[in-house]
């Protein structure tokens, strides 16, 4: 007994300094294994670090709600169906950046919206794409006027009569309530590079409108102004002022105040033509604009400039797709009716179609359509 006391006397200190220790280190051992089971269901803030992305963490994306598109000229996520592609390039005070060029560049790797409404691609005609369907939709839309006018403006004429027998050039729907007051200012403008518009001209003049006309290769453009200025005639009646400018679907990367009478470039959009010449609304818009409608169009609607024009008679062309518009055959179609109905939605109803020569379109000969056509619409909304 003495001797198992002596060896517990000597023996006890050292254990109960480990039960000491085995005590001290249950509660971290319990903290880590609560960790271990407990951590992974906490939300991620709880276990990363502020500026970590956690893993598996839910993202959110602003998604572009945008109709299908191919692989093809136009068919990257970024690029809207029936364009090539054009870049914005935003500042931080959200200014457009002014870059080299003064417009952007067809080929640059975003698209841009055009102002406060955006064009809406339409559905395929049928379940698939198919050029026969898609061609017959376009046709079928651009010979068959929606509103039918009693009292008519026929090319070359200033007095309104009824719809004549014979197939016009083009028609101005001549209904009071279509036409400017007779003691209120008329505007009309005319762009035209072959000479087509004379009947338009002398009709316009002789309603006593304020007329320009706008023609690049006029080289006695702007009578006896600089080439690219609109300081000419403002507000004569009937007298027609002559420029050399054309249409820009393109706005300019940074707009600068106008000054009126000069906007400084040979290209320019609607509204800055407007804008400079002090003109609220154009009441006749004849327009052979060579391929180029279809973008000029697009800026039309999507810039909302459609609600100044009140008349609207312009040449068509279906020969190729037009200038900064691409993608299969099918697409374009699509395209092209998309923008038919932009316009339509914009207020505009056809009066007349007049089909022109040849039977090409997007160089496929076909039987049942024309290359070209001349519409004529009438704004119901002004």
């Amino acid at each position: 007994m003495r001797t198992c006391a002596r060896w517990w006397g000597r023996g006890g200190p050292p254990i109960r300094s480990g039960i000491t220790l085995l005590l001290l280190l249950i509660p971290p051992l319990l903290l880590a294994l609560q960790l271990l089971v407990v951590g992974p269901r906490l939300p991620p803030a709880a276990r990363v670090g502020e500026g970590e992305e956690p893993e598996n963490a839910i993202a959110f994306s602003v998604i572009s709600i945008e109709p299908e598109s191919n692989s093809r000229q136009w068919g990257s996520p970024s690029r809207r169906p029936g364009l090539q592609e054009e870049e914005e390039v935003e500042m931080e005070d959200g200014e457009r950046r002014e870059g080299t060029q003064a417009y952007e560049d067809e080929n640059e790797t975003h698209s841009r919206q055009m102002g406060p409404r955006s064009l809406k691609l339409q559905p395929w005609m049928a379940d698939k794409p198919s050029f026969k369907a898609e061609l017959n939709r376009i046709i079928t839309y651009i010979t068959r006027p929606q509103l039918n006018c009693s009292r008519v403006l026929s090319p070359g004429q200033a007095q309104a009569s009824q719809h004549p027998t014979d197939s016009p050039h083009w028609l101005l729907c001549a209904e009071d309530w279509l036409l400017p007051a007779a003691d209120k200012p008329c505007v009309a403008y005319s762009f035209s590079m072959d000479g087509e518009d004379a009947d338009f001209l002398k009709t316009v003049s002789g309603l006593g409108c304020e007329v320009h006309s706008f023609d690049p290769s006029n080289s006695n453009a702007s009578g006896g102004h600089l080439g690219n200025s609109l300081a000419s005639n403002h507000g004569d009646g009937g007298v027609v002022s002559q420029h050399k400018m054309w249409l820009e679907w393109r706005a300019p990367r940074k707009r600068r105040h106008k000054t009126r009478g000069n906007l400084g470039g040979v290209s320019q959009t609607l509204a800055d033509i407007m804008a400079a010449l002090g003109h609220h609304t154009v009441h006749f818009l004849y327009a052979d604009l060579l391929s180029a409608e279809w973008r000029i169009f697009q800026n039309w609607i999507e810039s909302g400039t459609l609600q100044s024009v009140h008349h609207l008679v312009v040449t068509v062309h279906l020969q190729w797709a037009g200038f900064e518009v691409g993608g299969s055959d099918e697409e374009v179609l699509r395209y092209w009716y998309s923008i038919l109905q932009g316009l339509q939605g914009s207020g505009l109803k056809l009066v007349h179609s007049s089909a022109g020569e040849g039977h090409s379109v997007l160089k496929r000969t076909v039987t049942n359509a024309q290359s070209l056509y001349t519409l004529s619409w009438v704004n119901t909304r002004h």
